[in-house]
Parts: structure tokens; C-alpha cells; sequence
């Protein structure tokens, strides 16, 4: 019987107009504990991950593709409860995002019957199938904000105008929402091949 893995936090979505892309994952629930991690795209289509713990890159890189995994202990995500407002900040690359209030909590059925369907005909974004490692993923949305404004300077760089995150990230099967965004989500992953498995049964141990 194959094993699932739930994660349970949030993912904010968000490009720029410098063509940079940026999908940052606040995770309060998890097989390897709660965490945060950047997946950053690059205008040429390079591919980098920040995570502030090597066990994280690893259990992240089982599942997405990468062409650099970053470890940096002093990555920080902060999110300010009054406005909902969003920082990351490593080193010379800093982020801020202002978020809108939120669309209301939907019932189960409208997520499965309605909003599946919906998701991938408007939005391109599925909530099933498989990663680029051949593990089974399903994704639940809860609450979605969209970012309102935002901005990033990178080594001193300004990205530009905050906007929706495309071209497509290519990290995994799907993208996220194409426009800036902000979506509580529920994460189940499946590996019928026991690899994903074997991986966070290693990095308990250690």
C-alpha cells in the first residue's frame, strides 16, 4: 500500500517584469517538520532552490527539478497578521508582498466537483498528477488572496513591476494561479515507488 504525505501551509505565486518568477512555500505542516522554501526562475529559465536546511533541499528536490539548491541558514519569511503583508529577505535579495483580503472558505464538494474542472480548463493549474520524479500529487486549495503590490531588488537589481508568474516556472507538473497570489493549500503526495519513502525514512534518522 503505498504511503501518503501530507503537507499543509501556503503558497505564494508572483513574477516580475524583469521576467524573474518566484514561488515561495510557508509550510506549518510537513513529513520532515514545518519549513519554508524559494523556488526561483530566472528570465533564461534557470531553475534555483533556498531552503534553510539540507534535509529540506532533499526532500524538495525528490519531487520538483532544479538546476541549483541553494542552503541558507539565515533565509527568513515573515508575514505580518495585521496586513497579511509578506517578506523574504537572504543576504542582497529581498521581497515584500502587500496581499488583499481574502475569497471565502469553500465546502469540499465545491472544491472537488467545481473547482477541479474550473482550475484547469481557466486557470491552467491542475490539482492532480504526477511530478517530474513520477510521484502522485494532490493538491486542495483553501483560502486564495491575490497580492495587490509588491516589488524585489536582487543584488541591488529592482525586478520591476510586480505581475502574474509567467512564462510557466517549470518546477513541477503545475503552476501556480496566473496572477500574483497567495493560496492556503493542502498537499498530499503518493510515490508507488517507495523512493520518497526510503528518502524521509533517511532523513528521520539522521
Amino acid at each position: 500500500m503505498t504511503t501518503e504525505h501530507v503537507l499543509e501551509g501556503a503558497i505564494i505565486g508572483a513574477g516580475f517584469s524583469s521576467g524573474d518568477r518566484v514561488v515561495i512555500g510557508q509550510w506549518d505542516r510537513s513529513p520532515i517538520g514545518s519549513f519554508c522554501d524559494i523556488m526561483w526562475a530566472e528570465p533564461d529559465g534557470w531553475k534555483t532552490l533556498f531552503v534553510t536546511r539540507a534535509g529540506v533541499g532533499e526532500f524538495i528536490s525528490a519531487i520538483y527539478n532544479f538546476d541549483a539548491v541553494i542552503v541558507d541558514s539565515s533565509l527568513q519569511v515573515g508575514t505580518s497578521t495585521k496586513r497579511g503583508d509578506i517578506t523574504w529577505s537572504r543576504g542582497s535579495m529581498e521581497f515584500s508582498f502587500g496581499v488583499g483580503a481574502p475569497f471565502p472558505r469553500r465546502p469540499d464538494w465545491v472544491t472537488k466537483r467545481i473547482e477541479r474542472p474550473i482550475a484547469r480548463r481557466l486557470l491552467g493549474v491542475e490539482t492532480n498528477g504526477f511530478s517530474p520524479s513520477g510521484i502522485e500529487e494532490t493538491y486542495k486549495a483553501g483560502r486564495l488572496r491575490r497580492i495587490t503590490d509588491g516589488w524585489a531588488v536582487v543584488a541591488g537589481r529592482d525586478l520591476g513591476a510586480i505581475g502574474p508568474p509567467t512564462p510557466a516556472c517549470g518546477f513541477g507538473f503545475s503552476e501556480p494561479p496566473p496572477f500574483a497570489s497567495i493560496t492556503e493549500v493542502t498537499s498530499v503526495l503518493a510515490d508507488p515507488t517507495g523512493r520518497l519513502d526510503g528518502l524521509l525514512d533517511d532523513l528521520v534518522v539522521r
